[in-house]
């Protein structure tokens, strides 16, 4: 673990400027690009204490927590803000982003055009194939539908950024709105240059070309001990209405890489709010469905670490995971080669985390989002709970049923 507190807080000439994460397909709070192998976001007391306690048999199954930064908010010359952390290490020179990046040239395109176009939000910028039908929907909603592919204005700003198809299509809108939304606050609530902290934690899909990542809120309760009671309440109307209280699980965002268009399919927690059981289902067919075929291969590598997660979740007591996700994930244009003698893929057995033997599809099983988890020895603790958490275990065991259903 590096923790970076020795560098002089108000030295930010020489950080590295931060890039919106593009694989974000969840959440709130914005996720931010540190390097290639490595995130960060908003530093929460409690997330940090879980990460610094983390149980041996349950960092199988997180990311890699590598410490905390300080980061600060700055305006350029021609008014672009942006996040600039401190250098992980106090003798590294400065790790510039490079010119063609294509995160931040089209966050950068995205505020030239707010500043150009009477001061309307970036992401109101964007045009949905349905907008034309939306006319009802609150401004919010218009650029947050559930189903929405690349405008043709924002595919041109990566264009523009960097001549890369992959870069094209490895846009998921989300992540930018989350990035707005936290910039937004930071320059309305809080002062010029005042310094924050983040947690650095590993790049979970950084090993993979196109990434499919389906988020799943996990439990049938999602708000903390620490929750206020207007925010208790909202939360529980959120799970009763959602299939959240029925199977203990919910999708709260995915992307989905369509071979036969080449781009994302991505889907919204709106969405996943709005599921039935059967449209739970329909989702998670639809998670591994490439646009051509049933990627039927995956489904045995994912029930066998959903299996083993659910064996270390039995084994931990007093954890309660409230508002947690799990990311399941894999390549949308993996190789698939012949298993070794001659099995078929779904009879593949997984060996360490994230990899598979050779023929077999790499498949990654990540909780992640532990602001309001709770455990024995923790601190500020309410309560202290007996036993492992039976609501995550509830859900888990339906995801497992349900891929096994798909499977037969």
């Amino acid at each position: 673990m590096v923790v970076q507190d020795s560098v002089e807080e108000g030295n930010t000439r020489m950080g590295v400027q931060l890039e919106p994460f593009l694989h974000q397909v969840g959440g709130h709070l914005s996720v931010m690009k540190y390097d290639e192998d490595t995130v960060c976001k908003p530093l929460v007391s409690q997330e940090q204490r879980f990460y610094e306690s983390l149980p041996l048999a349950m960092k199988r199954f997180t990311p890699q927590y590598k410490g905390t930064i300080t980061v600060h908010l700055r305006k350029d010359s021609l008014g672009h803000l942006s996040l600039v952390a401190n250098p992980l290490k106090e003798n590294q020179g400065p790790l510039n982003v490079p010119s063609g990046s294509a995160a931040v040239a089209m966050w950068q395109k995205l505020q030239q055009t707010t500043s150009s176009g009477g001061g309307a939000g970036p992401l109101s910028q964007w045009q949905h194939a349905q907008l034309a039908h939306s006319l009802k929907e609150s401004p919010a909603t218009e650029y947050l539908r559930s189903e929405f592919h690349l405008s043709t204005h924002v595919s041109s700003l990566v264009e523009d950024a960097k001549e890369n198809q992959d870069e094209r299509r490895s846009f998921n809108p989300w992540g930018l709105h989350c990035h707005q939304a936290h910039l937004t606050r930071l320059c309305t609530e809080y002062p010029e240059n005042k310094p924050y902290r983040f947690l650095l934690l590993e790049n979970v899909v950084s090993q993979y070309k196109h990434p499919c990542v389906l988020d799943l809120k996990m439990g049938t309760r999602q708000h903390g001990d620490d929750a206020s009671e207007e925010k208790k309440a909202r939360q529980m109307t959120k799970c009763a209405q959602s299939t959240s209280a029925c199977l203990g699980v919910r999708v709260c965002g995915m992307q989905v890489y369509q071979t036969d268009k080449k781009h994302f399919l991505c889907k919204d927690k709106y969405y996943g709010r709005k599921l039935s059981v059967e449209g739970f289902r329909q989702a998670l067919y639809q998670f591994l469905h490439d646009g051509t075929r049933l990627r039927t291969e995956l489904l045995g590598p994912i029930r066998c670490q959903l299996q083993a997660l659910l064996l270390v979740i039995r084994s931990q007591s007093s954890y309660r995971f409230y508002s947690s996700s799990l990311l399941i994930i894999y390549d949308g244009q993996e190789p698939l080669e012949r298993a070794p003698g001659g099995l078929h893929p779904q009879e593949a057995p997984q060996t360490t985390h994230g990899s598979s033997p050779r023929g077999f599809p790499k498949v990654d099983i990540r909780m992640i989002d532990f602001a309001h988890t709770t455990y024995k020895g923790s601190r500020n603790e309410h309560t202290t709970y007996d036993g492992p958490d039976p609501g995550y275990i509830f859900g888990l065991q339906n995801l497992i049923q349900i891929l096994q259903d798909i499977q037969e």
